[in-house]
């Protein structure tokens, strides 16, 4: 079969590229899709389809990055330390951040999230993408996203009725994003 001939060795491009054109754009993206999986496997980085690893593997090759070694915390480690990414393919760029556990009073929760959430990670780069192209990327220090989120944050903190899902979230806007990062791309 195609793919036990592909993998038998170490992956080369010319012979896939051969394979390539006798493919079903079917077989062609299960034999891109493994590959991916396999390449990500060598080098540490994780399941590529895990949530959004690809781009967050894809971000930090563009940027120079280390890849985080793990799913959860921090996304890359910069020149700073460890770092937060936030990609959309929006028409503009935004950075969500939702699930944000909810602590007990609202001076516990700034301390959740100036030392443990927000502001444990000194850098958050915002990238947004057209299709697998990143056209956009920012940078923000941690202080301007704290400065960003709480207002919003705080109002849903105090809420009575929270819905179904009391942890809290925002999403930060292009104009603020312009007005308080550095554009890196």
């Amino acid at each position: 079969m195609l793919k036990s001939n592909l993998y038998k060795k170490k992956f080369d491009l010319k012979i896939f590229f051969l394979f390539q054109r006798k493919m079903t754009p079917q077989q062609e993206f299960s034999v891109l899709f493994e590959r991916m999986y396999e390449l990500c496997n060598q080098n540490n980085w994780g399941d590529p389809f895990s949530y959004a690893r690809s781009r967050e593997i894809h971000l930090a090759n563009k940027l120079n990055h280390k890849i985080s070694d793990t799913y959860s915390g921090a996304d890359a480690i910069d020149e700073d330390g460890e770092c937060e990414y936030k990609t959309t393919i929006g028409k503009n760029i935004s950075a969500t951040y939702n699930g944000i556990s909810v602590k007990s009073t609202w001076d516990e929760q700034l301390k959740y999230l100036e030392e443990q959430k927000i502001c444990k990670y000194k850098n958050h780069y915002f990238a947004r993408y057209e299709g697998s192209k990143i056209v956009e990327v920012y940078k923000m220090n941690c202080s301007k996203v704290i400065e960003g989120l709480l207002p919003n944050l705080k109002i849903q903190f105090h809420k009575e009725k929270k819905g179904a899902d009391p942890r809290l979230g925002y999403t930060i806007k292009k104009n603020y994003i312009v007005n308080n990062s550095i554009k890196i791309i």
